[in-house]
């Protein structure tokens, strides 16, 4: 409206709309939406409230831009994780937390307490199987000989809905962060964004490098990039500790490796495009077979926001420093930026259909790869360097002056006074 501020929601702010608004069609209970949005009920219930009074610009938090009172300094973190490791190993967040206050004068909510031990490995979180669709996908990479030597050897990206069991699956050359990003990309684009995804610690879903000291400060841990993309989507990432944790994508898996395999070994099938082409007509059928009726019939995949750019997200993105004659680095090879911009920033965007973009403040900048690197101009010889001329025995300067030689001394035992 005119006169108004326009209210920019980030993309937790909108799955929060998706998620609020079933609480209020009564789709789900305000339980079951503060359980999949992290909140607590009576959080739920303000959330709605404000929703009723001011539209939904009341999901945007009050203290939006600002850092919480009440968070923790990194120290008592650490302390808490010490004591917990020292003394209560095996006690539960809320057994812990009291003892904590009790006998170590720590107080810390329990909540707060099993985030913290869940982050540090040394609590599991319970697991359940969920009840609507799209509350959580489990995603996997299967590593098999799906071509019995036929062909080259693949992967299979297997999603499966842990409410329903429905499956999703595409084969590519390797599990990587690409192959993550396509698959992912065609999961939302047929069923819509699910609420969270349970994965393991493969490198291309949880990042092994250390934290930066803003991460430490805030408490976040590094993300890999199919883990920042998600996070953008609105995703909640939940790791497995154990492969017996994805026993629903692991038996999958197991299925897949009897059946998909035998029935191409019957059509003589012999590369990954006839592969995913198999699999395309294969999938509706196992689904109408397999797939269960959730115990709820509400969907929660939440629609593609209009005016999002995927291709934007679902990338892989590395920043650059242009160089004094306008050029790049990168991945090794080298290319020329068609404006001078030595010495900025620029983002380098690489796409899941194998294209490349850079942008300088989100826009767009012409280049091309320059194939054949310039040899480096060679270094000028300095000239050589003039030797001093050595005076001859018989010179002046080697005679004695005033009856005095000026013969250079030689160690004792050596010379004239050598024993013989």
């Amino acid at each position: 409206m005119a006169g108004k501020d326009i209210v920019r929601m980030s993309q937790k702010e909108l799955k929060r709309i998706h998620v609020i608004g079933k609480a209020i069609e009564k789709a789900v209970t305000q339980a079951e939406a503060g359980e999949m949005l992290s909140l607590s009920e009576r959080q739920i219930r303000r959330i709605v409230k404000r929703i009723g009074e001011e539209g939904n610009e009341g999901i945007v938090h009050r203290s939006r831009g600002r850092e919480s009172n009440r968070k923790l300094p990194l120290e008592v973190k650490e302390k808490v994780i010490g004591l917990y490791r020292e003394k209560y190993k095996g006690f539960g967040p809320t057994l812990a937390a009291e003892k904590l206050e009790e006998l170590d004068g720590i107080r810390v909510s329990d909540e707060t307490l099993r985030q913290w031990l869940i982050e540090a490995g040394l609590w599991k979180k319970g697991r359940r199987r969920r009840e609507h669709r799209g509350e959580m996908v489990q995603i996997d990479g299967s590593h098999h000989d799906w071509l019995e030597g036929r062909g080259p050897e693949c992967v299979l990206m297997g999603y499966i809905d842990d409410a329903s069991g429905r499956v999703h699956g595409r084969f590519y050359e390797y599990e990587g962060t690409v192959p993550a990003m396509d698959s992912f990309m065609r999961y939302i684009r047929q069923y819509g964004i699910p609420g969270s995804v349970y994965l393991d610690k493969h490198t291309t879903y949880k990042s092994t490098a250390k934290p930066t000291i803003e991460e430490e400060l805030n408490g976040v841990e590094p993300l890999s990039e199919f883990g920042r993309a998600l996070t953008e989507l609105g995703v909640r990432l939940i790791h497995a500790h154990s492969p017996q944790a994805k026993g629903r994508v692991e038996r999958l898996f197991k299925t897949l490796q009897d059946r998909v395999v035998k029935e191409r070994r019957l059509r003589g099938i012999s590369t990954i495009q006839e592969a995913n082409i198999f699999l395309e007509s294969y999938l509706p059928e196992h689904n109408e077979r397999f797939a269960v009726e959730p115990h709820k019939q509400d969907d929660l995949h939440q629609p593609i926001p209009s005016g999002i750019d995927l291709n934007r997200i679902l990338c892989i993105r590395t920043e650059r420093t242009v160089r004094n004659d306008d050029t790049i680095v990168h991945n090794r090879r080298l290319y020329q930026l068609e404006e001078a911009l030595k010495g900025k920033k620029v983002l380098v965007e690489e796409l899941v259909d194998g294209t490349m973009r850079i942008l300088c403040r989100d826009r767009v900048i012409q280049h091309h790869a320059i194939e054949v690197r310039p040899e480096k101009p060679g270094k000028q010889q300095k000239p050589p360097r003039r030797k001093t001329p050595s005076p001859s025995a018989d010179h002046p300067w080697r005679k004695p002056l005033f009856g005095k030689s000026f013969k250079r001394k030689q160690p004792p035992g050596q010379g004239a006074d050598a024993p013989v």
